[in-house]
């Protein structure tokens, strides 16, 4: 069977599976078990299926991802939130609906310290969807800022997606893609902004009383302390005084002491977090095990080489192959969530990138910000989910509001795809490519 038969057996399984009901990591693991029965024996593919499951998870570097993961639940328990939320007032300024810029910038804070764009959705905007209501804001409105901006804080590291993409793009440097993330998360935050403040000055939303020099720099000083995180484990990665998964180490010793300081974290909140994180962590490493057949079956059959050359017949223009990228990878991102879609669609894009002269870092700048994109859009976005449910609003009322956000995010995703500088400056500048 060639390439492209057992490509469709694949992705038809995989369809039909999902329609189902199954969930996406056993979906994905069966509809790559159907095909691989296609090119080889039952028995060599089922011993090999088992042998890739257990090497796919063989990682010292998954390690990042199981302690980023445990640091983030502890922060979530541990009255980050509101320290981050009181910072992001004092920087929201006096603008036209500063409650959203604050919503805006706690969800970049947040976000990157937790490395979940769902835990800064349900964090940050369940606290600042009640002031919203209270200062008169539009549900609707309040709930779209809160979804479009929750995905930065995955583009702003430490960040767990893109630990996957350099597991499963070979090798590519993680120092070099956490400092890549820094320029595209901030453009990503600050294109929320700009949407919102138009809307807040069409509305005449409320302008936030700016506080007193003293109360900003208490702010600004009981904030300093989370923040540090950011700096202690991307600098350490960034100078060399350790891996990204000794930093992840450093980044739950942090968090344990930080939250012992505040004193916010008790012995019966330890069985709590470290059920959440074994949950989160086998949820993730099923997603790895599974794609790595999947991964096999499709290196085994060719696939990835004839969607290169298909794409590649289409045109060679750089800028057409780009846009069929993107265009691909935003439908993906909207059924799929962004663990599974990094696992599954970098090996067939990074080949057809590589081929037209993009470099590894950029490519995986590209791919997690189409991917944010989709966490947020309906149908089944899940950053939309909680979104609503915090604030109080269906998925139908927030969907035209946060079209329009969707619109300015695409746009911003454009730039950052066809402006390699805006990913690649500050990597180069500090010397990480």
């Amino acid at each position: 069977m060639g390439a492209i038969e057992t490509g469709l057996v694949m992705v038809i399984s995989f369809i039909i599976l999902m329609a189902m009901g199954i969930p996406i990591s056993v979906a994905t693991g069966i509809a790559s078990f159907i095909a691989a029965i296609m090119i080889v024996p039952f028995d060599v593919a089922i011993f090999t299926a088992a042998q890739k499951m257990v090497t796919g998870i063989d990682s010292f570097s998954l390690l990042a991802v199981i302690f980023f993961i445990l640091s983030g639940i502890i922060m979530n328990n541990g009255g980050i939130a509101l320290r981050l939320v009181n910072l992001a007032k004092l920087l929201g300024g006096s603008l036209p609906g500063s409650l959203a810029h604050t919503n805006v910038v706690g969800n970049m804070l947040f976000g990157s310290i937790s490395g979940s764009a769902v835990a800064a959705a349900a964090a940050i905007g369940g606290t600042m969807a009640p002031l919203q209501e209270k200062e008169g804001y539009n549900k609707a409105y309040s709930a779209a800022v809160n979804i479009a901006s929750s995905p930065a804080g995955l583009l702003i590291p430490p960040s767990g997606a893109f630990i996957i993409y350099s597991m499963v793009s070979g090798g590519t440097s993680i120092a070099a893609l956490f400092l890549a993330g820094y320029v595209p998360g901030i453009l990503m935050g600050l294109t929320v902004m700009a949407i919102a403040y138009y809307i807040a000055k069409k509305e005449n939303y409320p302008v936030a009383k700016r506080p007193s020099f003293s109360e900003g720099t208490k702010v600004v000083i009981a904030a300093i302390p989370s923040l540090l995180l950011i700096v202690i484990v991307i600098g350490g990665i960034v100078a060399g005084v350790f891996t990204a998964t000794e930093g992840s180490a450093v980044a739950v010793l942090y968090s344990v002491i930080l939250s012992i300081i505040y004193k916010t974290l008790k012995w019966s909140d330890v069985p709590k977090i470290l059920g959440e994180t074994v949950v989160m962590t086998g949820i993730v490493l099923f997603l790895v095990g599974a794609s790595s057949i999947m991964s096999w079956v499709m290196a085994f059959s060719g696939i990835p080489a004839a969607i290169s050359e298909a794409v590649l017949s289409i045109s060679d223009n750089p800028i057409v192959i780009l846009l069929i990228m993107n265009v691909v990878l935003l439908l993906v991102g909207t059924v799929m969530d962004i663990t599974p879609a990094i696992l599954i669609f970098t090996p067939i894009f990074l080949p057809i990138v590589t081929q037209i002269g993009m470099d590894p870092v950029h490519f995986g700048i590209v791919l997690v910000f189409n991917l944010c994109i989709g966490i947020v859009s309906p149908p089944s976005g899940s950053s939309l989910f909680v979104g609503c449910s915090v604030g109080g609003v269906s998925i139908e009322a927030v969907t035209r509001p946060l079209l329009i956000f969707m619109a300015g995010l695409i746009v911003t995703l454009l730039l950052v795809t066809y402006v390699p500088a805006i990913s690649l400056f500050v990597p180069k500048l500090f010397g990480a490519m």
